[in-house]
């Protein structure tokens, strides 16, 4: 039987650390190479034939680890947050930081990362560029109120960015502000409306693609849930199976407190920093509109309320959405109200 090898990388944006040891712990081979696939590919067929890699998860890690994958390399990915080694270390040098990674690896000390399907990534980062797409269309309706507050003019929130209003809005004003704000007003309004094109474009095309086509429907068959929601689901969770209980999801959407406990006492501080932040944001704005289209999320909500407190309330409804998304998408079967016994 051969001996495995541990390969330990440190993965930055131009070059990348390694270190090769032996069960033992014997440091074989040690260097740096490049960040690019044919230095990786020349690099590759300088390993032993029998070696495992794991590296830190980066921006720069899905990429390194679909190109290892495809040459028949297995790869862990290790969460950043787990690797107090490295980062509680007096002397730190790229160098030093793949000896810990091959260290921990050889060990099997490494908390790794869900690594989602290639196809799954690449739809995921469509979702993501059109919340940031959101979000700079949000800034430019603010800087278009901005504007109108500089110059003192009164107008109507609720309805000033709807098209009809705008246009009627702008030939009212014209001659009486200085044209600089009319001009920025309009190319404000040029980038909101260009900006929600794309937008559109992206979300149609995902509702479409036949990895997620059928999982949207299921999803949005719960009452509050809408296409953004079912979307961020499907995509930002992956393969719901990974999720043993109820419990892993709500802690994976950061819905739950962190835990502290030490000598027999237990106390919860604030909801936790290790999470999903891009589907937390998601499910928390959903979990304030869903109970006023689901009565039993409605019920929740009021049940929370009496107890004086809105965000937990928010909170409760949030992790209840949770458990409603996960049990469809497990289930393959539109949402069903279950009968309370008599």
């Amino acid at each position: 039987m051969k001996p495995l090898y541990y390969v330990g990388l440190d993965v930055h944006k131009k070059s990348i650390s390694y270190c090769v040891k032996t069960a033992s712990g014997e440091i074989v081979r040690e260097g740096r190479i490049g960040a690019s696939r044919s230095e990786l590919d020349r690099w590759l067929s300088t390993l032993p034939a029998s070696c495992v890699a794991a590296m830190e998860a980066t921006l720069f890690s899905g990429w390194i680890y679909d190109h290892l994958k495809a040459r028949g390399v297995p790869v862990k990915v290790a969460d950043p947050t787990m690797l107090k080694a490295i980062s509680a270390s007096k002397k730190k040098n790229d160098q030093i930081d793949a000896r810990k990674i091959a260290d921990l690896l050889r060990c099997d000390l490494i908390q790794e990362c869900y690594m989602a399907p290639p196809e799954m990534r690449e739809l995921r980062r469509l979702l993501r560029f059109r919340n940031l797409l959101m979000r700079q269309s949000v800034r430019m309706k603010n800087r278009i109120a901005g504007l109108l507050m500089e110059t003192g003019t009164s107008y109507n929130a609720g309805r000033l960015h709807g098209q009809q209003y705008f246009q009627q809005l702008l030939d009212e004003l014209e001659g009486s502000i200085p044209d600089s704000v009319l001009h920025l007003m309009k190319l404000s309004r040029a980038a909101v409306d260009q900006l929600r094109g794309m937008e559109q474009q992206i979300i149609t095309g995902l509702c479409r693609h036949p990895l997620l086509r059928r999982r949207v429907e299921l999803l949005t068959s719960i009452e509050g849930v809408g296409v953004i929601t079912a979307l961020s689901w499907a995509l930002e969770t992956g393969e719901p199976q990974r999720f043993r209980t109820r419990g892993q999801a709500i802690s994976y959407c950061g819905l739950c407190s962190a835990q502290h406990s030490s000598a027999g006492r237990e106390s919860r501080g604030p909801i936790s920093k290790q999470r999903n932040h891009h589907l937390q944001w998601v499910l928390v704005e959903a979990a304030k509109m869903a109970p006023r289209w689901n009565a039993m999320l409605g019920m929740v909500h009021e049940r929370e309320l009496q107890r004086g407190n809105r965000n937990q309330a928010t909170l409760e409804v949030a992790r209840k959405l949770v458990g409603y998304l996960l049990a469809v998408d497990r289930s393959g079967q539109p949402f069903q109200v279950r009968m309370q016994p008599q």
